[in-house]
């Protein structure tokens, strides 16, 4: 018998069958996507604000005032007269200088002074003298002329005594150096007994006003053009008055007072394309010392209609672009932000968002764009960034929370009917 055709209907009905098992489990997966609950997902409302625009600048610190303090005459040093690392007054003794040499000068001109004025009587009244007698022709035109010159000169030479005292008393007083400035000295780089001249170099030691310091800023002119074109557009709001600076230390620390910017150069510096900036900040804990390091942030205007979103909920796309997920119409859409820029924390941005917009702030991992969402309005913790429910989510979810033990606890009285349902 043949058995060819016996086998032909049976794999064909093996085939059938497969086709029909597998419509049904596609049908069934349909069926489980469209019943499936949409992916719940957290967001956050954004609206708009006026956002102050900062820039971190590096730069040294500097002080108010510097001065080096040399000799303005020659000697031996005699004393030191100030501690070390201490604060001075301006006017203050510093050290002491050999005075014995110009004070013997002083006393020299003081007694050369005593003889010119000595002359003068004398000369006065021959001049007196000749006068009345060049009125009764009994003397020579020449004799009195002699004689009104030797009161001049007698005069002129009480004048240069005058001068050489007050020069010699000025070289004594400098004997004593004194502070030409308040501030807080430094270590004296000679010792009593080394002999010191008018001309030298080297000096004795620095004094800096640090109860409040100079910062020197450097910006780049690209920066720089870029907020002129931002202020120009309308996009930035320009600081009225002082523009407050805030400091942040080397070891990451913020400085506790604000300084106000003083003035930019109006140069820039061709080698590095920067131009400098001078602010100036309290220092009456003389914690900022010249030299350090630190970076300032300045206060360069305000953007007026601006969102700030937390940097969780910003992403880049494979161009680089940054991205956000905004729940619209209960569908997920990815907006692309082209002018975002970091903002602390945040981000800032000004384009391609609109008042009301709810952005996606807890699971954006299980969504894409297009997809329905089951969205709930939280908030984030400025201070530490976390994610926490408004108070109406918060009632919702404890009702939700009641609702479920109340199910678990019924399904335990009656484990029967659940069976029964299930």
């Amino acid at each position: 018998m043949n058995t060819q055709p016996i086998k032909t209907a049976a794999a064909l009905a093996a085939a059938l069958s497969l086709v029909a098992a597998l419509s049904a489990c596609k049908r069934s997966a349909d069926d489980a996507a469209a019943t499936a609950p949409a992916p719940k997902v957290s967001v956050i409302k954004l609206h708009p604000q006026a956002v102050p625009v900062s820039a971190e600048l590096p730069g040294r610190i500097v002080a108010f005032l510097e001065a080096e303090v040399r000799p303005q005459v020659g000697g031996i040093i005699q004393q030191r007269l100030f501690v070390e690392g201490g604060e001075v007054k301006a006017g203050q003794p510093l050290y002491q200088i050999d005075p014995a040499s110009y004070r013997a000068a002083r006393d020299s001109a003081e007694a050369t002074l005593l003889r010119a004025q000595a002359a003068i009587p004398s000369a006065q009244a021959k001049a007196d003298r000749n006068q009345a007698l060049i009125k009764q022709n009994a003397i020579s035109r020449q004799d009195y002329e002699e004689a009104l010159d030797a009161l001049a000169q007698a005069r002129a030479s009480v004048a240069v005594a005058k001068a050489a005292l007050e020069t010699a008393r000025i070289d004594l007083d400098r004997t004593t150096i004194r502070a030409p400035i308040s501030g807080r000295i430094d270590r004296s780089t000679l010792t009593p007994g080394a002999l010191v001249s008018a001309s030298q170099s080297t000096a004795l030691t620095t004094i800096r006003q640090i109860d409040r310091v100079n910062i020197d800023l450097t910006q780049s002119s690209a920066n720089l053009l870029d907020l002129r074109e931002a202020i120009d557009a309308g996009h930035v709001v320009s600081a009225n008055g002082g523009v407050a600076v805030k400091l942040k230390l080397e070891n990451g620390a913020t400085y506790p007072l604000e300084g106000r910017l003083e003035f930019g150069e109006s140069s820039v510096a061709t080698g590095t394309g920067t131009y400098t900036l001078r602010a100036v900040v309290p220092n009456p804990r003389r914690l900022l010392l010249p030299g350090m390091y630190v970076r300032a942030i300045v206060e360069e205007g305000t953007v007026p209609h601006a969102y700030l979103l937390p940097q969780r909920a910003v992403s880049r796309n494979p161009r680089g672009d940054a991205t956000a997920l905004l729940v619209r119409g209960g569908k997920v859409e990815e907006v692309e932000l082209a002018s975002a820029r970091e903002h602390g924390n945040n981000w800032l941005v000004t384009q391609g968002l609109q008042d009301g917009d709810a952005l996606i702030v807890e699971g954006s991992q299980q969504v894409r764009s297009g997809d329905a969402v089951a969205a709930t309005e939280v908030a984030i913790d400025t201070a530490t960034g976390k994610v926490r429910p408004l108070p109406a989510a918060r009632e919702a979810n404890a009702n939700a929370a009641a609702n479920i033990n109340a199910n678990a606890a019924a399904q335990a009285k009656n484990p029967a009917k659940t069976t029964q349902r299930s």
